[in-house]
């Protein structure tokens, strides 16, 4: 059906710039974790506040309040998360993943870039993009939880920069 009624337009101009300034409120109260670099458990929050917004847009049978409600539940529970990880590191192990070396000394890690699925290419061109031309130029790469490829330079010996990283493959 192309067009039903101006006041189906009408709704979903009103409740759509009302959900969306709520929205945007309860994510600046949130606080910058809310919307950080994304590891899976940020994705699944992001993914339902989208869903929610479209659903309170263009579903008749769902009250701009309901939607509010649900923007602060998802958004309450991330503060939750967030601060449950920062202060606890059993329960922030339960919900995020820990980088991987996947480079090492110019030696790839074979078994660590099968488990993460990780393939030569994705790591020289990362490489390339920080300035190295091959491997044994920098100390390690390194596969952070939200899936980007950290470029460690210098020299390896430092162990420092490799502190939390799963070394273990």
């Amino acid at each position: 059906m192309f067009f039903e009624s101006w006041f189906g337009i009408l709704r979903v101009l009103v409740v759509g710039t009302l959900a969306y300034a709520a929205l945007v409120v309860m994510l600046r109260v949130s606080g910058k974790r809310t919307l950080a670099k994304l590891n899976a458990f940020d994705l699944i929050v992001t993914v339902a506040l989208g869903s929610t917004l479209a659903t309170v847009l263009l579903s008749k049978s769902v009250a701009l309040a309901e939607g509010l409600a649900a923007f602060a539940l998802l958004a309450g529970l991330q503060y939750a998360v967030a601060w449950l990880s920062a202060r606890s590191p059993r329960f922030s192990d339960l919900v995020k993943s820990e980088p991987t070396l996947l480079l090492h000394r110019g030696r790839f890690l074979e078994g660590a870039m099968r488990a993460q699925r990780v393939t030569r290419a994705e790591i020289l061109a990362a490489l390339r993009g920080s300035g190295a031309a091959e491997p044994g130029q920098v100390a390690a790469v390194v596969l952070e939880t939200d899936g980007s490829l950290s470029i460690v330079q210098g020299s390896a010996s430092g162990a420092g920069a490799l502190e939390g990283v799963d070394v273990s493959r």
